[in-house]
C-alpha cells in the first residue's frame, strides 16, 4: 500500500473541491526526492517543533515567516553526475 497512489488517496482526492489539489506521478526512487524530504524535515523540527497556534492563518504565518528565512540564507547545491561512475 503506498499513500501516494492507493485507491484511497484517490478517492480522498476525488472528493476535494475542483483545482484545490493537483495529483503528480513522481519517480518512486529518485536521488533528489531525498533533498526534498530531508527539506521538509529540518523545516518542521526547525521552524514547527513545539509550536502553538491558535488558528490557521497563524500556522500559515509561521511557515511563510521560516520559508523568509530560509530564502534569505540560501545553500546552493552544485549536481555532479559522471556517466562513468554510475556504473
Amino acid at each position: 500500500h503506498s499513500a501516494h497512489i492507493s485507491k484511497e488517496t484517490r478517492a480522498w482526492l476525488d472528493k476535494r473541491p475542483a483545482g484545490r489539489f493537483e495529483f503528480t506521478f513522481t519517480p518512486k526512487h529518485g536521488s533528489w526526492l531525498n533533498l526534498i524530504e530531508g527539506f521538509f524535515s529540518k523545516f518542521a523540527r526547525s521552524v514547527l517543533r513545539h509550536i502553538r497556534v491558535t488558528s490557521k492563518h497563524e500556522l500559515k504565518e509561521r511557515i511563510m515567516a521560516g520559508i523568509d528565512d530560509i530564502n534569505r540564507h540560501p545553500v546552493i547545491h552544485t549536481w555532479s553526475y559522471k556517466l562513468a561512475e554510475a556504473a
